[in-house]
């Protein structure tokens, strides 16, 4: 388990160094993700090797986000002056993305030849 946590962590090293040496607007972690996402392809009796830590380690991800509150906690002030606009912002992206995923769904049913079942 902890090679396995090494292994996580080596990638995510690894693409912290390619992001900051090659100056890209990509994060580390995420770079790390996609190289051990190929690895996985490429080797996949490496993912069944890891495949239990990693389900335990999901299963602990909420964990992952106290830093986050932390910091939020932190700005407290300054997100007290742009509250509203970033509430309305919120709740607006989330209502397009929502209409936007009903809306393709429904085209998608269209070119399917699925009959629409609105109520009238």
């Amino acid at each position: 388990m902890i090679f396995h946590f090494g292994l996580f962590l080596g990638f995510q090293l690894i693409g912290e160094i390619l992001a900051r040496t090659l100056s890209l607007n990509l994060p580390g972690p995420v770079i790390g993700m996609i190289l051990l996402a190929v690895l996985l392809l490429l080797q996949p009796r490496i993912g069944h090797a890891i495949e239990k830590t990693a389900t335990g380690f999901l299963s602990h991800l909420s964990l992952l986000f106290v830093p986050a509150g932390v910091g939020v906690v932190q700005y407290l002030d300054q997100i007290s002056d742009i509250g509203l606009p970033l509430a309305a912002a919120l709740v607006g992206s989330t209502v397009l993305s929502i209409a936007a995923g009903a809306l393709t769904f429904k085209y998608v049913n269209r070119l399917r030849g699925v009959p629409d079942e609105t109520p009238e």
